[in-house]
């Protein structure tokens, strides 16, 4: 969408006017306009707006700073936007998440792809949306509110590459996704669906040993960190794999 102000939060904090990137002040004035970025439109009053930068240990004077973090603000942004006191507290106007409008957008269309059984393009829109992405949710900005969105932002969008991967091995392109399996895997070694689909797609791609290998790497390893087995689901993959379960044959509905 092109706006003449558009905002960025999937990534580094950025503030766009026609392409130029804004210079928007000292990191704890930048987490103030990330968190009324995230408000979307809706007021936050001033002691929700302390808490969600400072949390419980603000500064003596954190009134005058919030004053001058807005003011420093509405300089960096211009005339046209930037943050607005009304009655039930800050209200950030003319500038928005644009790149997570985007993504919500372009997620919508794979979803609908795929409910239509189109995959391809169901995969295509999800990669788009998962390209807006250039690091973590407000990457860099501390702040307890910032910092419980960026937790949340990387969950789903594990949750949406998870679906992507799932999508990718339905329409058994396994090489192609066994890469990116494996270093997510890598990554996040406790997450079972990802070690689940990447059992699958090895299985699947000619490579069974590989697959029982993931699973003796994961088991060793949750045994060691967290005192327990894998989840049944993945303990019963494992054991399809093992006798060479034929639903597990390349065309075959995915069921975990």
């Amino acid at each position: 969408m092109a706006e003449a102000v558009r905002g960025e939060l999937l990534g580094p904090l950025r503030v766009l006017r026609e392409g130029r990137e804004l210079p928007l002040g000292p990191p704890r004035q930048r987490a103030v306009l990330a968190v009324l970025l995230v408000q979307e439109g809706r007021p936050i009053t001033f002691g929700s707006l302390v808490d969600a930068v400072w949390g419980d240990s603000p500064p003596a004077q954190v009134r005058n700073l919030v004053q001058k973090y807005v003011s420093g603000i509405r300089r960096a942004l211009g005339a046209e936007a930037g943050p607005r006191w009304t009655g039930s507290g800050y209200v950030l106007t003319g500038v928005a998440m644009d790149d997570l409008a985007e993504r919500r957008e372009l997620l919508a269309r794979a979803a609908h792809a795929r409910g239509a059984g189109e995959l391809a393009h169901a995969e295509e829109w999800a990669a788009r949306a998962e390209a807006l992405w250039r690091g973590e949710f407000a990457e860099g900005l501390a702040g307890p509110l910032l910092a419980a969105e960026r937790r949340r932002w990387a969950e789903k969008r594990l949750l949406i590459l998870e679906a992507r991967m799932e999508g990718l091995v339905e329409r058994g392109r396994y090489q192609e996704c066994v890469h990116e399996l494996m270093r997510q895997v890598a990554a996040h070694p406790l997450r079972e669906r990802l070690v689940w689909l990447l059992m699958l797609a090895l299985y699947r791609g000619g490579r069974s040993a590989d697959a029982l290998l993931t699973y003796e790497e994961t088991r060793v390893r949750m045994a060691r960190e967290l005192g327990c087995d894998p989840g049944p689901e993945l303990r019963a993959l494992h054991q399809r794999v093992l006798r060479q379960d034929p639903a597990l044959s390349p065309g075959s509905t995915l069921v975990s």
